[in-house]
């Protein structure tokens, strides 16, 4: 039945194509724009073919297809892949549905649930035309357009938060989403006007953790200060078997994880056990403080895998970071540490004994399976040890890392290209240069097989090359080939000298 079907598909596409080659080649003298071929498959198609709705909406789905599917985002679990979403690509793919979905009236209903399906909102006036539009549907009750929603994505200057009643309004009436991404673009409530209790982060945060959600990608920010575990509570009910991926930020001026409690096994405010439990989580990437740590450590995620920590240098130094390491650190096979500085280092050596904590603090043992690292180009030389610069101050050795990504690199070439003294990729790019080289000992990292450069501004920058730029390339992969460890782009391709010189002829 499969085969017939997709036959028959084939079969009416192809007769459809011959229909309206042969109406163009009739009309070549006349100027036709986009839309008007659009309208002219539709004529030619419903006088000739009756289709059954099964066969439109499969054609229209390969019409409006986006490469990659932004509804599939098993790719993205992986820290190392970079981003898929590009605005501009999603703009063009929304033109070309309303330029559908304008056709007619039969041709609306079939593209809705492609105009539908993945909204990405980057203005706040977006999000208050989306809640408009959904109640109104509502009020009317022609069915709210919200139930063919699936991915969800916010992502707007600072200037042009969402107002957190429109974004209330779109999850009500958006009962299936599996993707919802936050990247800071919401509006904090204003202390000086009562909080309207739809509003409030847990609220929200319900709509999302409803029984029936099959929710399998959240970005959620918080914007408050009130407890960890007051905040995510709805995830303690969510009744969802499918959340795989998961991230926790913070954007308030929470001061009091600048004074974490000393106490051993304890949080701030006396931190409870949370009884959260996502069986299927594989991705956890946090920039939390460490009483959201403390909150962390008591859930059950047994098939977490991939963690990343972007935090300040405080969160690093409270039990709340131990306490989560020693209870999921064994799991974790990909770990991303974003900052690292000599705070943290004096902090681990001048801190009062306490057992258990700081005197038995190591990463290596707390996370013996990781294989692959993901650190910044960005950290601090520590003068004590002149001759070795770690990837992280918490991780300067591990026996199993195979693998080492390296973020920021082309910040670090962009200084050291306008300190001006780059003759012959001199003093301005030793640092750097001594960074990558501290990465390919042996006693460090006996196992390290790929040293990965993740930025794409990196990778153009040795397209078309600086001279000092290139010297610098060709010094690191020299290094890298006498160490037996392969230099990769942010595609993992292989870098090679043959390359290197092909663009310094360019």
């Amino acid at each position: 039945m499969t085969f017939r079907c997709s036959h028959l598909y084939t079969s009416l596409r192809n007769r459809i194509s011959r229909k309206v080659k042969k109406l163009l080649r009739k009309r070549h003298s006349e100027r036709s724009t986009h839309s008007s071929r659009v309208v002219l498959l539709h004529r030619r198609a419903h006088d000739d073919i009756r289709l059954p709705e099964e066969i439109w909406h499969l054609i229209i789905r390969e019409a409006t297809f986006m490469t990659p599917d932004p509804l599939d985002a098993t790719n993205e679990l992986s820290f190392l892949e970079a981003t898929s979403l590009h605005l501009p690509v999603y703009r063009a793919s929304m033109r070309f549905k309303m330029a559908l979905s304008l056709v007619c009236k039969r041709w609306n209903a079939f593209v809705k649930p492609f105009l539908y399906e993945f909204v990405w909102i980057s203005r706040a006036q977006q999000a208050k035309a989306l809640a408009h539009t959904l109640l109104l549907e509502f009020v009317d009750g022609t069915g709210s357009s919200g139930r063919f929603l699936r991915r969800l994505h916010i992502e707007t200057p600072v200037l042009e938060r969402c107002a957190p009643a429109d974004l209330h309004t779109i999850l009500e009436y958006s009962p299936q989403l599996t993707i919802y991404t936050d990247h800071q673009s919401v509006q904090r409530n204003r202390y000086d006007i009562p909080t309207d209790p739809r509003c409030r982060p847990e609220r929200l945060l319900s709509l999302l953790a409803h029984p029936r959600s099959q929710l399998r990608r959240l970005s959620w920010t918080n914007y408050d200060d009130q407890p960890f575990q007051q905040r995510m509570s709805p995830l303690q009910q969510m009744r969802t078997m499918r959340l795989e991926y998961l991230e926790l930020s913070s954007c308030s001026p929470n001061f009091r994880a600048l004074f974490p409690d000393l106490t051993p096994g304890a949080g701030i405010n006396g931190m409870v056990e949370m009884p959260v439990r996502l069986p299927a989580l594989k991705s956890l990437k946090v920039s939390v403080d460490n009483d959201m740590f403390a909150a962390l450590a008591t859930w059950d995620m047994p098939t977490l895998r991939n963690l990343s920590v972007v935090s300040a240098d405080f969160s690093y130094t409270g039990p709340g970071f131990y306490q989560f390491l020693e209870a999921h650190g064994k799991s974790i096979r990909q770990l991303e540490l974003g900052h690292s500085s000599s705070i943290v280092e004096e902090h681990y050596l001048t801190a009062p004994g306490r057992p258990g904590t700081h005197q038995s603090f190591s990463l290596a043992q707390l996370c013996p399976n990781v294989t692959e690292l993901i650190c910044s180009a960005d950290v601090e030389w520590h003068w004590e040890s002149p001759d070795w610069i770690a990837p992280h101050v918490l991780l300067p050795h591990h026996p199993r890392v195979e693998l080492i990504a390296i973020r920021d690199i082309d910040t670090r070439i962009t200084d050291a290209l306008g300190m001006g003294l780059t003759g012959n990729g001199g003093p301005a790019f030793f640092p750097l240069l001594e960074q990558l080289s501290s990465l390919l000992r042996y006693e460090a990292f006996p196992a390290l097989k790929y040293l990965r450069d993740l930025s794409v501004e990196s990778t153009m920058l040795r397209v078309r090359p600086h001279p000092a730029v290139q010297k610098f390339w060709h010094r690191v992969l020299t290094r890298c080939q006498a160490r037996g460890v392969w230099l990769e782009d942010h595609n993992g391709v292989n870098i090679t000298l043959r390359g290197l010189k092909r663009a310094s002829l360019v």
